[in-house]
């Protein structure tokens, strides 16, 4: 039992919980940037739009963002533990970062100016830079790589989604 003990407390020291905190913030508050677009728009403009039959209820998206975001920062923060100081944790961080910045932008195009077309090509753009992004890690961190997996799916189920979304409202 004493063991037991011992090894937990070893285990939670080696873990930088400011900086694990500050990694999944950081990605929960692009959600957040993001949802200021989507909310201004959902009960006026995307309520009226055609969606495809598999277009999921509206209330699915919160839970599955709040997850994905917490999983992209701890994927973060397994990267940053490795040290900036190594060009491929750098390379790793900017193209995490890149990723993120693309992601809220979708919802800036999408929501914010309503324009399923500009998203859809957007997207495309968001789901190549996460696919460098998990490559990236890959050769950080096959944890970190693999936390991605989930995000890469659920962005690439998106694209069609807004794909469909476009042809349906065009």
């Amino acid at each position: 039992m004493k063991f037991n003990i011992s090894l937990r407390s070893y285990m939670f020291q080696r873990i930088n919980v400011p900086r694990l905190l500050a990694c999944i913030i950081i990605c929960q508050l692009a959600g957040i940037i993001g949802s200021v677009f989507t909310s201004s728009s959902l009960d006026t403009w995307y309520i009226f739009l055609e969606k495809p039959s598999y277009n999921p209820p509206s209330w699915v998206f919160f839970p599955v963002w709040t997850t994905l975001y917490t999983l992209m920062g701890i994927s973060l923060y397994l990267v940053w533990e490795k040290g900036l100081q190594h060009k491929e944790v750098k390379t790793g961080v900017f193209l995490f970062g890149l990723q993120l910045v693309l992601n809220t932008l979708w919802s800036l195009l999408f929501f914010g100016l309503k324009s399923p077309y500009y998203a859809f090509l957007e997207i495309l753009v968001l789901w190549i830079a996460i696919l460098l992004t998990i490559i990236q890690f890959w050769k950080i961190s096959k944890s970190a790589s693999l936390l991605l997996v989930p995000y890469i799916l659920w962005v690439s189920f998106a694209a069609l989604l807004n794909y469909q979304i476009w042809v349906l409202n065009s």
